[in-house]
């Protein structure tokens, strides 16, 4: 993690201005094809759920800006964005996760069974690990959804959220939120190009 210099941010006037905001978050809904990523999981029997978030993970991972948080009233970028995703159980309640990420698909797989195997074997909403360093996501595999609205929250929040929509005919919505404050369109534009190029290989 490092701290980032304000001062001298070719975004200062940006940051400046939306940190003012009671809401400074932006949301858009984006399509993505998905029917490469579905047939390399059915056909190597892996978690599309985990195949896909991972391919999410990398093309978050590779935007320097979606790696910006506000931390105790600084700017700093973290070298390395995990996930914390809601993991649901049989009793329709749910837990929030932290997946370490690995650049490896099968090591955040088994990242992820473990967090699902903890959340499901307990009634706590939230991990061990709470930490900033990670996008809020979650899964509505129920619904595809062309709008998407997150919770608002009474604290300032930094962290990006991201919904993934049901599967249709090969392609799936999925929203993301993020801060203006540190995040502009074209960031977004960036992470749209990186999330499909990861999800057709």
């Amino acid at each position: 993690m490092r701290i980032i210099d304000e001062t001298t941010w070719n975004r200062r006037q940006q940051f400046e201005h939306f940190k003012t905001f009671i809401d400074p978050h932006f949301a858009v809904t984006l399509a993505f094809d998905v029917s490469k990523a579905y047939a390399f999981s059915k056909n190597n029997h892996i978690s599309f759920f985990g195949r896909y978030l991972h391919d999410c993970m990398k093309a978050i991972n590779d935007i320097e800006n979606l790696r910006y948080r506000i931390l105790e009233g600084k700017l700093v970028e973290y070298d390395v964005i995990h996930a914390s995703a809601t993991i649901s159980r049989e009793d329709h309640t749910f837990g929030f996760s932290f997946i370490e990420f690995d650049e490896d698909l099968g090591v955040f797989i088994k990242n992820l069974d473990k967090e699902r195997k903890r959340i499901q074997g307990s009634t706590d909403l939230f991990p061990p690990v709470n930490s900033m360093d990670c996008i809020y996501c979650s899964a509505l595999p129920w619904v595809d959804f062309s709008g998407h609205k997150e919770p608002l929250s009474r604290v300032w929040n930094s962290v990006p959220q991201l919904a993934f929509g049901k599967v249709q005919d090969g392609r799936m919505n999925v929203a993301i939120s993020v801060n203006h404050a540190l995040a502009d369109g074209y960031h977004l534009g960036l992470f749209a190009e990186k999330f499909q190029f990861y999800l057709n290989k």
